[in-house]
């Protein structure tokens, strides 16, 4: 600790990214990257992007891919924000929408960033504990009169749990809050499950939230959007625009406006891994781990009688890696990431051996 921080930065406890190790022969299963390759549409554009014009700055606005992403979204572009990956409008989400003088609200087990944003802005929070069964219960958020919140966040489906609610139950929540700020994080989305977006247009409190990096095969490339009404959308642009007016670069736009065209290497590689998580599930169930539903592209799963740390490291010693959370209600999970059929296999039969 030095004597020039601030005192904010004194009381962080920053986030804690996934490992990337730098291992031979490496199995990676802890990030929950798609272990697909982007469209090559994407790679041809952003090669047609590296020219002259990289001296320029780039659209602040990224009009473009805003353009891009309400036309597939069925919505205008004032209905759109853009940024460096869903982190960072999720930054921009907590200072421009969600600190109040009232706590936001979200999962006791969720995403670990949103306390960090909550710790980096001085918002307050409570966690709102998942059921026994590890699901978001829309009643737990019931408050009389909808009042003392100052928000509410949480992906669907959740993360690290895998755990997704329905647009009805998501619905629900909106009419119990018509005065709060409703963010949905669907990073995870396209793997199985129902995005929120269709209801942006009759909740005008509603936020959905997405990013490029997991079934679009870009984490390397860092792109984000949201989708809302324009009074949050406006919020979120004077937030941006008092902070980095130029987020997204040239290549950045370009690969993610090619990401969206190439619809069918979305669905061919979106199918593939739903097909490989189906597959994984059952191979783990057999070997007689509990596997929480899932509809993203990973599992969350544990052992009756077997600890997962242990596991975890008996895996690494494999050149295999999975993410373990030591954090209460979860510290004897494992979340693993959906790999190809072969690196699926690799780990089975890795577990088969530990198990054993």
């Amino acid at each position: 600790m030095s004597e020039f921080w601030s005192d904010v930065v004194k009381g962080l406890t920053p986030y804690v990214p996934g490992e990337q190790p730098r291992l031979a022969n490496l199995v990676k299963l802890n990030t929950n990257e798609n272990p697909y390759g982007p469209s090559p549409r994407v790679l041809k554009a952003i090669r047609g992007a590296v020219d002259e014009d990289l001296r320029l700055y780039p659209d602040p606005n990224a009009e473009a891919l805003k353009e891009a992403i309400a036309d597939h979204h069925d919505v205008t572009t004032i209905n759109v924000f853009v940024g460096n990956g869903s982190d960072e409008i999720l930054a921009h989400v907590f200072l421009g929408l969600l600190k109040h003088s009232q706590p936001v609200l979200f999962p006791d087990i969720t995403y670990s960033f949103y306390p960090v944003y909550c710790g980096l802005y001085e918002i307050a929070f409570n966690t709102v504990p998942l059921a026994d069964d590890f699901s978001i219960r829309i009643a737990d958020y019931a408050r009389p009169n909808g009042g003392n919140i100052g928000g509410i966040i949480f992906p669907n489906p959740n993360a690290p749990t895998g755990r997704a609610i329905s647009l009805a139950e998501i619905e629900q929540l909106l009419q119990m809050h018509p005065h709060t700020v409703i963010v949905i994080d669907e990073a995870y989305v396209d793997f199985g499950g129902e995005s929120a977006i269709p209801l942006t247009h009759r909740y005008p409190n509603l936020l959905v939230v997405h990013t490029f990096s997991k079934s679009r095969s870009l984490a390397g490339l860092r792109v984000g959007f949201a989708i809302g009404h324009a009074d949050l959308i406006e919020a979120l642009e004077r937030v941006k625009n008092s902070f980095n007016s130029y987020p997204l670069d040239r290549l950045a736009i370009a690969g993610a406006i090619a990401a969206l065209e190439d619809k069918a290497h979305f669905e061919r590689t979106r199918k593939a891994v739903i097909h490989s998580r189906e597959g994984l599930v059952s191979a783990l169930d057999a070997l007689g781990f509990e596997v929480l539903p899932s509809v993203a592209n990973f599992v969350f799963v544990r052992h009756p009688q077997h600890d997962a740390e242990k596991s975890a490291l008996a895996l690494r010693q494999r050149g295999i890696v999975v993410r373990h959370f030591k954090l209460p209600r979860i510290e004897q999970f494992l979340r693993i990431t959906i790999g190809t059929d072969d690196q699926c296999a690799t780990l089975i039969n890795a577990l088969r051996e530990i198990l054993a």
